[in-house]
């Protein structure tokens, strides 16, 4: 027969098995809303900073979680500010903001089903407790939904942050920070982390400085001016008059009107267009440049036509310019005259991926008054089709756009309006037709305004300019305003993250990626490479063999 334990005993060995409670370190000092006040005890910060648990160490401080208990619940909130109290310089006044709240695990304790979002809140006077990393690894523990782990929550050593993926990509996201923080590393880490969580995926990547091309040779598909072969008639009539058209004011508005003629004229004489019911200056029925610029040398020679001769000469010649251009034969061969519109689509969509999800579009070598005109074909292209495929089985496709502050530009006027108005209106219409758009930019003061705030999730890493951290707090949510204060001081690879795609705000440091995953993105070395010399007539002879050939 066992012993068995009397009450006294039991009480004693229940008592051993309880953790202790960790001390109060201040109380509630006011409530209002998202954004409160609290009252921490000076000493009791400077004894904590010597805890093992480094969340329990950083606990009072700027960017740091406290916790206070309400009925059966922990709220769980932010340091935003910190001041010393005028009338008792032991006790230090504090702004926090609410993240969110757990229950309480009756036996420990511990919080337990934590979620965003404050159902009640404290009276002034209720105690807080410093968070632990045990609280930390519940808060940020990832649930049921499809996620991928980037990084490592910040204070702690090892509680995983996880993206969740549907949410982040269906409200569209942001990543922001200046040149030299590793965005370009980050943008890399998330890219794969979704491909290898979804090999099946469709995922399109704008690249204007051939930096990815390296980092997703293994798992994606990389096009240049080599092997783009983008058929010039699958632009619409507004591309056309960018390129086409070099005219300003009054004159442009006649020129246009004259493509718009001409150009419908070519299509038409496609047989496809005996099918198509209604053909538009804008269906993607393949025409030929020499059927265009004889129609507008016929028109020109009418009796009938209500103005001179020019603006049929200024399109006339324009055309012929692009023709005989070698720069511009990835776009304007002859030999894209066919209708390939279906092999185009399937490889530059990834459809099907064949364990290849993603397409980097590198645009590095295009000239630049193109280039443009190709990311407003290739964005445009994507919402199209997301639009006339509705009732297909779905294939929804994340568009992600690096340096976004070039093709959606806050300003209305100049050149580049096409692409402009196409990717303003997928962060505005995009979700709904299973299209996502990843921005990626150095600037986001420089972005359309609206364009930011249509991004349900927004990743930030350090910002140096001013203008630039005032645009991002207008766009993120009330709850994260304490982890943006700190948006200044982020350390190379850290971001804070807010929005649909993460449980609450975090602080995260992001994972190192692996040598042959990294975009060729890193910074020279001036003082190795300037102790190196030899070589240098044939690095000139080969740069020079490029430059004149205008290819790589």
């Amino acid at each position: 027969m066992s012993h068995m334990p009397g009450a006294a005993e039991f009480t004693q060995a229940h008592a051993y098995a309880q953790p202790a409670p960790a001390a109060a370190m201040g109380a509630v000092f006011q409530i209002a809303g998202s954004s409160s006040k609290i009252l921490i005890d000076a000493g009791c910060i400077a004894a904590l900073a010597h805890e093992a648990d480094p969340c329990i160490a950083m606990a009072g401080q700027v960017g740091s979680q406290v916790k206070m208990r309400v009925g059966n619940s922990w709220l769980i909130a932010s340091v935003r500010s910190m001041a010393l109290d005028r009338q008792d310089s032991g006790m230090i006044v504090a702004d926090v903001d609410f993240l969110g709240e757990g229950d309480e695990e009756k036996l420990t304790g511990r919080i337990y089903h934590f979620r965003r979002g404050v159902t009640r809140y404290p009276a002034p006077g209720t105690e807080i407790f410093p968070v632990s990393s045990a609280d930390m690894q519940q808060i940020y523990a990832a649930d049921d939904r499809p996620h991928v782990q980037i990084g490592t929550v910040y204070p702690t050593a090892d509680t995983r942050a996880a993206l969740y993926v549907d949410s982040m990509l269906g409200k569209h996201f942001a990543l922001l920070g200046s040149t030299g923080t590793g965005k370009s590393t980050s943008a890399a880490l998330i890219l794969h982390r979704i491909c290898d969580l979804s090999p099946e995926g469709h995922i399109v990547m704008i690249d204007p400085h051939g930096e990815y091309g390296a980092a997703f040779a293994q798992n994606g598909a990389v096009f240049d001016v080599g092997n783009l072969a983008l058929p010039y008639w699958l632009m619409n009539f507004e591309e056309h008059c960018e390129v086409f058209v070099t005219s300003e004011g009054s004159d442009r508005t006649v020129d246009c009107d004259i493509l718009a003629k001409c150009l419908l004229a070519a299509r038409q004489k496609n047989r496809l267009a005996e099918s198509i019911g209604r053909l538009t200056v804008d269906s993607p029925v393949p025409y030929l440049l020499s059927d265009l610029t004889n129609i507008l040398q016929n028109e020109m020679g009418k009796l009938d036509k209500g103005t001179g001769a020019l603006p049929y000469m200024r399109l006339k010649t324009k055309i012929d310019e692009i023709k005989t251009d070698p720069r511009y034969s990835f776009m304007f061969s002859g030999m894209l005259v066919a209708d390939t519109m279906q092999e185009f689509l399937a490889k530059i969509f990834r459809l099907p991926s064949g364990g290849k999800p993603i397409s980097i579009i590198d645009v590095s070598a295009m000239p630049s008054d193109i280039t443009s005109v190709v990311v407003s074909v290739l964005s445009r292209l994507v919402f199209d089709y997301a639009i006339w495929a509705r009732d297909e089985a779905q294939r929804p496709i994340l568009l992600v756009c690096e340096e976004a502050h070039r093709y959606i530009p806050s300003t209305t006027t100049g050149g580049g309006q096409a692409v402009r108005r196409i990717l303003e209106r997928i962060a505005k219409e995009g979700r709904k037709y299973g299209v996502s758009l990843g921005l990626i930019t150095q600037r986001p003061s420089d972005l359309a305004e609206g364009v930011l705030s249509q991004c349900g999730t927004i990743i930030s890493m350090r910002l140096n300019n001013d203008r630039d951290q005032a645009f991002v707090k207008a766009a993120m949510p009330e709850g994260a305003r304490g982890f943006l204060d700190s948006i200044p001081a982020l350390r190379n690879r850290e971001a804070i993250i807010c929005g649909e795609g993460v449980a609450v705000p975090i602080r995260v440091a992001l994972d190192n990626l692996e040598e042959e995953r990294r975009p060729a993105s890193s910074d020279p070395s001036f003082t190795e490479l300037w102790r190196q010399s030899g070589g240098e007539a044939d690095i000139l002879d080969r740069t020079i063999t490029r430059w004149r050939s205008q290819g790589r």
